[in-house]
């Protein structure tokens, strides 16, 4: 007698949720992009994650659910907010003050490549194939493409700025694979427990950097900060947490490489923006690299259960 089946969600609604997530985080650069003309980054951050935060704990405290209380979730929820939020939104959200939200899509959509090689080198669980090992060079060459030309012309502020999208990029391959930690979770409590944490480091930061009760804000960087908390941070972080216990860390991060044409089309339609030559044949190769990262191969696609 066979024992009962485990059910699992149909791939075809895990697959829309991954296209709707990297549509609500290719928005995210445009958002960013237009808050911080008039609010300074770490404010910005600051009160993206205070907005995010407090939203899904009243989400949660209307669903008659509660946070956990055990310290060692909560020291995990902290270290999920720096990795995942204090650190790459801030990192970001400052390099958007001088880089084009494009172009931060394009350095951020290497994720994936990230997260593949953090995991052969530290969780060892994925198999190193040919078709990974050219992903990782596609890249990296991307990459290179995207910000080596100005990298000749001495360290300037545009390639600082560029250089911390791919730090946060980094960081973001560490955080999904960190948050593989939260299987059994709802998702809406680590989405909401590591929102609140970044709110608590990064508020007394605001407040000595920033002095932000002397900041005027535009209406429409208002609209873009309240736009990026409740849809690209609350809703973005509640789908991210649940695909990454239905599809795993490395298939959800390949969510960058959708959100490429999505982020990239916003700031040009919205904000006029444009790309160099060898910025639109760097993000070819991004492309490139990550899809074969991340695409299951036939076999596997075929005798694997997710």
């Amino acid at each position: 007698m066979s024992s009962p089946a485990v059910s699992t969600p149909p791939l075809a609604r895990e697959i829309a949720l991954l296209a709707v997530l990297a549509t609500l985080w290719g928005a995210s650069y445009t958002f960013i992009k237009i808050g911080v003309e008039t609010i300074p980054p770490v404010t910005f951050i600051a009160a993206r994650t205070l907005i995010a935060g407090g939203l899904l704990l009243a989400i949660i405290k209307m669903q008659g659910l509660a946070l956990p209380k055990d310290p060692a979730v909560w020291k995990r929820f902290f270290i999920q907010a720096c990795i995942n939020s204090v650190i790459p939104f801030t990192l970001i959200a400052w390099a958007e003050v001088t880089v084009d939200a494009g172009l931060a899509t394009i350095l951020n959509s290497t994720t994936p490549i990230f997260t593949f090689l953090l995991t052969v080198l530290v969780t060892r669980h994925e198999a190193v194939t040919s078709r990974k090992l050219f992903g990782v060079v596609a890249g990296v060459v991307g990459i290179s493409l995207i910000i080596g030309l100005e990298a000749f012309n001495g360290l300037g502020k545009g390639l600082v700025s560029q250089l911390a999208i791919v730090a946060a990029t980094i960081s973001y391959a560490c955080a999904a694979i960190f948050g593989r930690g939260f299987k059994g979770l709802d998702p809406m409590m680590p989405a909401a427990g590591s929102m609140i944490c970044g709110a608590v480091l990064l508020i007394p930061l605001s407040i000595v950097v920033d002095h932000p009760w002397t900041i005027v804000p535009s209406t429409q960087s208002i609209f873009a900060l309240f736009g990026l908390s409740i849809f690209s941070t609350a809703l973005a972080f509640v789908i991210y947490f649940r695909l990454i216990h239905t599809l795993g860390s490395v298939s959800t991060t390949s969510q960058a490489y959708l959100r490429v044409p999505i982020g990239v089309g916003i700031g040009v339609l919205f904000l006029g923006e444009s790309l160099t030559s060898t910025a639109w044949l760097g993000l070819i190769c991004v492309i490139a690299g990550v899809a074969a990262m991340t695409l299951p191969s036939r076999k596997k696609t075929a005798s694997a259960q997710v």
